[in-house]
């Protein structure tokens, strides 16, 4: 297209300027396209062969650079044999051989200025494609990674679940042979949920929801009256996607490290709200924080995971409040990673 364009605009100077006739203009159109194709081609099949595309901006110039003399010299020469062959057979007139091959002004500066454009930018082009490439593959090896490092977070935290699980129902099949059935069941739930119904670490809130509840369920069947869960729940945040079993961890982290140590057990208050456009998710239970024992694998966990799907933008806190219990805080943007169905 390029050719053909630059072609037009010395046909219409020919044409109107020389005043040659309709066939010679579009015979000599036809030889200038033919040319340009040609000579660029070649270089483009040189360049190809030769891996250029491939080459360092400063290892390239330096073959760019008298390809573009090469190709401007040779662009002059095949139109000195075109003018005049179009002179001697066609004119009629007798021109010199060697003089109208060597013609060069201004022709020479017209290759020089052609074979610049279209090799810069055909370089330029390719070099444009190769980033974009690159920027792709970056971009899903950087997806890659991320998915294989949750997946690997996921993978741990899964036994560490299963393992809490089933130390609560061991102690129920001597008691209760019956309840322990039952928990069976329910773990069975648990697991499904927490192992398969999951979107690249994500789950709906209801989803994480129904999983605490089971889980709840689970652990009443051991605790009976000392378990007590309340929630407050902002329904219009159901849909939303957060971390496959955060609320459910730390839910399993007042239970263990507060619930269980006290004789006569207590309440978790699990709520979640709206704030600035994130979703503040807060469980509360009876306990004390231990500041000479380091915060548990599942909780590491967490903010690993944290970190890599919301890239610094989630957070995570543990505290304690007054009346001796302990406020763990979970905080997810609503806008990243399409949280929402």
């Amino acid at each position: 297209m390029g050719w053909c364009l630059v072609s037009t605009y010395w046909a219409y100077t020919v044409y109107t300027r020389d005043n040659y006739g309709i066939f010679y203009t579009f015979s000599n159109y036809v030889l200038d396209v033919a040319i340009g194709i040609f000579l660029t081609h070649v270089y483009r099949i040189y360049a190809l062969k030769a891996n250029w595309s491939q080459l360092p901006i400063k290892k390239l110039l330096i073959r760019v650079i008298p390809s573009i003399l090469l190709l401007a010299l040779l662009y002059v020469l095949i139109n000195n044999l075109k003018w005049y062959a179009y002179w001697t057979f066609l004119a009629g007139e007798d021109k010199n051989f060697f003089k109208a091959i060597m013609y060069w002004d201004p022709i020479l500066l017209t290759g020089l200025r052609l074979m610049s454009i279209w090799i810069l930018a055909y370089h330029l082009y390719h070099y444009y494609q190769k980033e974009v490439v690159t920027a792709r593959e970056n971009a899903q090896l950087s997806l890659i990674a991320k998915q294989a490092q949750l997946d690997n977070l996921s993978a741990q935290l899964n036994p560490h679940f299963l393992f809490n699980s089933l130390n609560s129902i061991k102690s129920l099949v001597i008691e209760n042979p019956n309840v322990a059935r039952r928990a069976i069941d329910l773990l069975s739930d648990l697991l499904r949920s927490s192992l398969y119904e999951k979107d690249n670490g994500l789950t709906p809130i209801k989803n994480e929801l129904a999983l605490v509840y089971d889980y709840i369920e689970l652990e009443k069947l051991r605790f009976e009256e000392r378990l007590q869960l309340k929630t407050n729940i902002d329904e219009s945040l159901i849909n939303y996607k957060i971390p496959t079993l955060s609320i459910q961890l730390l839910i399993e982290n007042a239970i263990k490290h507060g619930i269980d140590l006290i004789v006569d057990g207590g309440i978790i208050y699990l709520k979640i709200k709206k704030k600035d456009s994130h979703i503040h998710i807060t469980v509360e239970n009876p306990g004390i924080i231990n500041q000479h024992k380091n915060v548990g694998l599942g909780l590491e966990n967490l903010k690993k995971r944290l970190e890599i799907q919301y890239k610094g933008k989630a957070g995570f806190s543990l505290t304690a409040t007054e009346n001796n219990h302990v406020c763990a805080e979970l905080i997810i943007p609503m806008h990243i990673n399409d949280e929402k169905i």
